[in-house]
């Protein structure tokens, strides 16, 4: 299927794949482009570039070339929020549209890799991207291979689609319940309400109303009723949430008739963190600890709610690994393994 032939007589024939170059510490890609006629002036660069013999393919019936195998994987495999990018030396790479929530058919991919001369890569599922980021590439090792397996990740994409999206936020109005009687009685200043305002403006969503109560069962569930009549989307409850027995904040949340997915986290930062639902509003009590980390659990649970997951017991139990959270001395995150 491929001949080889000398540099010298490959003037006139087109390169079937891009040839590259690599200078340490200058440049590293393209010197030639897949497609291009090589010219006589051509020959001595490709010589100084290793390139004794050019090699002439001529695929037979039933196999196909590396550049088209990449692109029509990413095409199969491809859902909302992403676009694939023309091939470079073989591979396809996929970009994000929008921001939203990266979601990753982990099961679908591992298919798809274990097709011999497959490969498929991508960032972690459950991560919030921005537009026009990196998440994903795909090639085939070889430069040519059966269609056949081409045709066999169609199908498991099919089957499966999509392998990898983005899901837009939805706007949600968030009530906040801040508790704690040093704040309602104005001994201290609210510092964990900005830090929460900002996280939640970020991820496209807003802050309905904050109410300030003080460590009082009835209160705090006064102050949940009116947020749901108030029409909350979502609640999310700080100050409290520790082991101190004057914290009454999960008694609150189940005495207003939250059912509880879970109260504990297998993370760290955020073991102390709860997540109910009345009917379907998702109610959150929030750890300390999101006041002043960068990423705790509130990060790796909140964006999923806002792209519209209802969260089970089973999605915890699976945060445990990767779970800790290195504390780097510059937080990357989410760039990093943290909740992976």
């Amino acid at each position: 299927m491929m001949t080889e032939i000398p540099v010298q007589q490959a003037v006139g024939r087109v390169l079937f794949h891009d040839i590259t170059r690599i200078d340490p510490g200058k440049f590293h890609g393209r010197a030639f482009k897949k497609g291009h006629i090589i010219a006589p002036a051509d020959i001595d660069t490709l010589l100084k570039l290793g390139k004794d013999n050019i090699y002439v393919l001529n695929l037979e019936e039933g196999f196909i070339h590396e550049d088209k195998a990449a692109l029509r994987i990413a095409k199969a495999a491809l859902g909302r929020g992403i676009q694939m990018m023309p091939p470079t030396e073989g591979k396809v790479r996929l970009m994000t549209t929008r921001p939203g929530l990266l979601k990753i058919n982990v099961a679908a991919l591992d298919r798809i890799n274990a097709i011999d001369e497959i490969v498929f890569a991508t960032a972690h599922t459950n991560r919030q991207v921005t537009a026009k980021k990196l998440v994903g590439g795909t090639r085939i090792i070889p430069l040519y291979t059966e269609e056949d397996k081409i045709v066999e990740v169609e199908t498991i994409c099919r089957e499966n689609a999509p392998v990898i999206e983005v899901v837009p936020f939805k706007k949600l109005n968030v009530g906040m319940v801040t508790t704690g009687n040093e704040v309602y009685h104005g001994r201290i200043e609210d510092k964990f309400g900005p830090v929460m305002s900002a996280k939640i403006t970020d991820l496209g969503s807003s802050v309905l109303r904050q109410i300030l109560v003080p460590d009082s069962v009835p209160m705090t569930v006064q102050a949940i009723h009116d947020l749901l009549g108030g029409g909350a989307d979502m609640i999310v409850l700080t100050g409290g949430m520790s082991v101190d027995p004057d914290d009454r904040t999960p008694a609150s949340i189940r005495a207003a008739g939250g059912r509880e997915v879970t109260y504990g986290s297998p993370t760290f930062p955020g073991s102390m963190f709860m997540l109910a639902y009345i009917g379907d509003i998702p109610v959150i009590g929030v750890p300390g600890c999101a006041m002043y980390n960068k990423a705790t659990v509130f990060d790796l649970i909140v964006p999923r709610i806002m792209a519209g997951e209802r969260l089970t017991r089973a999605d915890f139990t699976r945060l445990g690994h990767g779970g800790l959270c290195l504390g780097c001395p510059t937080c990357s995150y989410p760039g990093c393994g943290f909740g992976t």
